[in-house]
């Protein structure tokens, strides 16, 4: 595909004159230094990780009341951390430690530099944080490297399918909006108010504009793709799809590739931290940007490297309000693979999804959700499903069932999760009707309601 007049326009000129010039932000300079970082060497990357994260650590030892003292309780002083196994050994941060040390964890003499803003809330409590400009921009740098690799440039023609606005916009904010989006070439369908009724009107609308990319959440592209192929309606074709907010498991990767004819890239991201990891355009796993970010894996010991792990991240540029060794709640799986696309950034195998998305079993076992999608996607006339655990002994399945589901497709189900998890869970399983999104517009296959247990 040639890149159009306005393409270049927008990179060249407009986009500049906009972050550099009207909004005075770095932006641009660091993506610059971003892409030509992520072609070093692995070793290079590792050792500029390095620095600056040691430069971190000793700015939060100094100036971070929260770090200086839970450090020192814990009788680590940053000039004893040699290496990044020194490094492990500091304690984890958690949502409950931000809530309860939210002034002590904003550096001393920065607190007019801090930004705030806060989570979703997907679990039902919101977490607020802060960050500052400088690493507000870098994320944002660090979000166009990763979409690029996508397709998804500056100023190409863009669709999203995503979250829409809280409450009715005034006509001036309208206004805003419109001449913001005509601006960036790009299109914004509220995935929130999608239903079957109304699919028709989803993909009118992406045969007006026309997208050279669709950016969405994972479940409303996934239903749109399904129905799709179940209509027989053909939309015009993307250049690339991408996925995002949550994890795009095989299958569905399938359905949206079949259903509008375009690869699908699956990134890995979280609004603490903004984009974490992405596909590149060999799709061999995601890589971490760990230029950027600390991202470890942390298992139980003794545990395969091969196991899904918690995932800790530190943010290398946050120093109003640092972020160190920081659980999330997802879970990913590490890979050993190097991508022969020659980025020296590491690769995550997959994100499993949240921990609150995997399921545990009485022995103690770990079962990311990325099982179900997996073992599910062969069984004739499964439509859709849902893995709700609410007690340590027991799975709730729901199932939409579609032509070519029988007693086979159920037994089947039943024998390959004995396989996993022998006896030790009692499966019990409900038909229904259809299985609605989140009210944020996603659809989560696999849900866990029991105490989360961090990782010590």
């Amino acid at each position: 595909m040639k890149t159009s007049w306005y393409e270049k326009a927008f990179s060249r000129v407009l986009y500049p004159l906009w972050e550099s010039g009207l909004r005075r932000r770095h932006t641009l300079a660091y993506l610059a230094d971003y892409q030509r970082d992520q072609w070093l060497a692995p070793e290079q990357i590792a050792a500029l990780q390095w620095q600056r994260l040691k430069r971190l650590l000793e700015h939060c030892e100094q100036k971070v009341p929260y770090y200086r003292q839970r450090w020192r309780e814990a009788g680590i002083a940053v000039a004893d951390i040699r290496n990044l196994d020194d490094y492990a050994q500091l304690p984890v941060l958690t949502k409950a430690d931000i809530r309860q040390h939210f002034d002590a964890l904003q550096a001393e003499g920065w607190h007019d530099r801090v930004l705030t803003k806060a989570t979703g809330g997907s679990t039902g409590d919101p977490l607020r944080f802060g960050y500052t400009r400088e690493s507000y921009e870098r994320r944002t740098a660090v979000m166009w490297r990763g979409y690029d690799w996508a397709g998804s440039r500056m100023g190409r023609r863009t669709l999203f399918v995503w979250g829409g606005a809280v409450g009715t916009p005034n006509r001036v904010q309208q206004f805003k909006d419109r001449v913001y989006n005509a601006a960036f070439a790009r299109r914004v369908l509220n995935s929130f108010g999608m239903t079957e009724a109304n699919m028709a009107g989803y993909a009118d609308a992406i045969d007006d504009y026309r997208p050279q990319v669709i950016v969405g959440y994972v479940g409303p592209l996934v239903r749109l793709a399904q129905w799709l192929l179940d209509t027989g309606r053909r939309v015009a074709a993307p250049r690339s799809i991408i996925g995002a907010a949550e994890s795009l498991h095989e299958f569905q990767r399938e359905i949206i590739e079949r259903a509008f004819g375009c690869p699908a890239y699956n990134t890995y991201g979280c609004r603490e931290f903004m984009l974490i990891a992405s596909e590149c355009e060999r799709r061999e796993g995601l890589h971490v940007n760990a230029d950027h970010l600390v991202v470890e894996l942390q298992r139980h010991p003794g545990a395969p490297v091969t196991e899904p792990g918690e995932v800790v991240i530190t943010d290398l540029f946050n120093y109003g309000m640092p972020f160190v060794r920081y659980l999330n709640g997802d879970v990913a799986t590490a890979s050993d693979h190097v991508c022969s696309c020659g980025r020296g950034l590491p690769l995550l195998q997959r994100v499993d999804g949240r921990l609150l998305d995997a399921i545990r079993t009485p022995a103690g076992h770990l079962l990311p959700g990325e099982f179900f999608p997996h073992m599910l996607k062969d069984v004739p006339g499964l439509v859709r499903f849902q893995v709700v655990q609410r007690r340590l002994d027991q799975l709730e399945l729901s199932l939409v069932r579609g032509p070519g589901f029988d007693e086979a497709s159920l037994a089947y189900i039943r024998r390959e999760l004995a396989k996993v998890v022998g006896d030790s869970l009692q499966l019990n399983v409900h038909f229904v009707d259809d299985i609605p999104l989140t009210p944020s517009g996603k659809w989560r296959v696999c849900i866990s309601e029991l105490p989360a247990t961090p990782a010590a």
